[in-house]
């Protein structure tokens, strides 16, 4: 029987919204005041966790986490469990999340969690939301037959290319909800647009907005901020700022620990995990584990040339565009090319071209929490709530902000970093192509479509960049500590890097890589509206569309 939370309470990390239940902050996604949710106390893991956790499916594991966050008052255990079965019940491998084992001298592991619908690590935790999002609208409006008196949620959201499709298909058909994605117009890959614009059902719109990730999600957070909107529409989010994607990130650190403790057959084995970052959700997911009490050596963000989170972790500075006499730190490429010095750089792994890292802020809060002189917990809070709410306005008025030693000690303490350039990404392809895999001895792994070729592994660039820093990262911790890299995505999605890198590769052809889902994907019937990067413009048309759909 899982321990479970006493109604554990929510708040904001720039200090208001106190008080919030999980289904507020799972409906509501944003905090009034703008910033993100994060529950008031972290929760410790049972005692006996290690023995009594060790041989759990993903799914019983998933149980035993959320319990520690979600009451029975809010969810009833079997309640609980039938949305978790549900969620997961879609994934294509037997045990979720496989691991792979690519080089067993180096202790280096391949944690796989693109067997979702989509084939990215977001239908991990959006499977999970869109179920939530399901279950919380049937029970409140349960008895209502008229349209107009049920509640209906309006779900907006910015993509870089998986989130997007991972959203869709977690939320596609469903009652009482409309979706809207919005993602930079050419800027995704050519497969992620068609999982997204090829869905047709009547509750999914695709907005191409003409600009970057980055004003996508600005425009999320104008719309979130706008009373007009909240006032004649429940918004809800599915971008990493959402609370229960984080939340259900965390079931794969534990899941991914223990398949390495049954490997090896020790009790608690050191860990280090390598994390591809953009937004930062996927290793605040990690970071909240650890906090729970994971033993983990350390998580390593792995960025590709937008390395606003390098520099910070170089530097102590987070800025939108590296500075002059901070480049030589953090902006230069390793072969001595000279770093972007403004705006977005278009890469080879465009899911983490990214400016601005919405999750950081999370981290931020705790890091001003854990390194205050205040004694008494609400005063802390509240002076931790008012230290990123100063940050995040100079790094809209200035572009950027630094933090004092203290803080960056803090972050050094959990977290190291790494930045890999495309030029890296790709040879990190080839050179795991070329390298021979050992026997697997995860019993629940079964070699996967296109991710190997007659006993080679073939990454996406994300993954690449992941394997890039785990490699870095082992030269520096040894071989005693197992890295365990983060797979976020099918190299499928990416022909465009996996061919740059493998086409002279005796034998390989991108036809070995395509999933049958993919097979003329693209020529597909799809349905998607251009947009211009105005909020105002972006609410025109979620209006229209929302009461269009209630009519029908």
């Amino acid at each position: 029987m899982a321990s479970h939370s006493a109604s554990q309470r929510y708040l904001s990390t720039r200090g208001g919204s106190y008080d919030l239940s999980f289904e507020d902050v799972v409906l509501k996604g944003l905090a009034n005041d703008g910033g993100l949710f994060i529950p008031e106390e972290i929760p410790s893991l049972p005692s006996d966790w290690q023995t009594a956790w060790r041989g759990l499916s993903f799914q019983d594991l998933a149980f035993e986490i959320f319990s520690l966050y979600v009451s029975r008052n809010e969810i009833p255990e079997a309640d609980l469990k039938e949305i978790i079965k549900k969620s997961y019940g879609t994934f294509r491998a037997d045990n979720i999340v496989p691991i792979t084992t690519l080089d067993q001298e180096k202790n280096l592991h391949l944690l796989e969690l693109f067997h979702g619908p989509t084939f990215a690590f977001k239908d991990v935790a959006l499977q999970f939301l869109g179920n939530l999002f399901e279950y919380f609208l049937t029970r409140r409006n349960k008895g209502k037959e008229d349209g107009r008196n049920r509640e209906h949620l309006t779900v907006i959201g910015a993509t870089s290319g998986d989130t997007g499709s991972a959203a869709i298909y977690g939320l596609r058909g469903k009652k009482d909800v409309s979706v809207f994605i919005m993602h930079p117009k050419g800027k995704v890959s050519p497969i992620q647009e068609a999982q997204m614009t090829t869905v047709l059902d009547a509750n999914v719109h695709n907005l191409a907005v003409e600009g970057t990730f980055d004003d996508c999600q600005d425009i999320v957070k104008a719309l979130f901020a706008d009373p007009e909107i909240n006032r004649t529409h429940r918004l809800a989010a599915v971008n990493s700022i959402n609370w229960a994607r984080i939340l259900a990130q965390m079931t794969y650190y534990f899941h991914s620990y223990f398949s390495i403790a049954r490997q090896t057959g020790s009790s608690d084995p050191k860990v280090r995990f390598v994390v591809p970052t953009g937004n930062f959700g996927d290793i605040i997911a990690g970071y909240f584990a650890t906090r729970m009490g994971l033993p983990a050596d350390k998580l390593v963000i792995a960025t590709n040339e937008n390395d606003i989170l390098h520099r910070f972790w170089r530097t102590g500075h987070y800025e939108k565009h590296p500075v002059h006499g901070r480049e030589a730190e953090g902006g230069i490429e390793e072969d001595g090319a000279k770093a972007h010095s403004e705006g977005v750089k278009e890469t080879l792994a465009p899911a983490m071209d990214i400016l601005v890292s919405s999750n950081f802020e999370r981290l931020l809060w705790y890091l001003a929490y854990r390194t205050s002189k205040v004694e008494e917990t609400n005063r802390r809070r509240m002076e931790a709530g008012e230290k990123v709410k100063t940050w995040l306005a100079q790094l809209k008025n200035d572009g950027g902000f630094g933090v004092d030693p203290e803080i960056l000690a803090a972050a050094k303490d959990s977290f190291a970093s790494e930045r890999v350039s495309d030029k890296q990404t790709i040879e990190a392809i080839k050179d795991v192509y070329g390298w021979a895999l050992p026997a697997q001895k995860d019993a629940g792994r079964k070699a996967t479509t296109g991710t190997e070729h007659d006993g080679h592994y073939i990454l996406d660039p994300h993954s690449a960049i992941g394997i890039a820093a785990s490699l870095r990262s082992i030269a520096d911790a040894g071989k005693g500590a197992h890295h365990i890299s983060l797979a976020t995505a099918h190299p499928a999605k990416f022909s465009h890097a996996v061919e740059l890198a493998l086409k002279d590769q005796q034998g390989f052809s991108f036809e070995t890589v395509l999933p049958e889902q993919f097979v003329g994907l693209e020529q597909r019937e799809k349905r998607v509206l251009g947009a211009k990067a105005s909020w105002e413009g972006v609410r025109e048309i979620v209006v229209k569309r929302v009461e269009e759909e209630k009519r029908a």
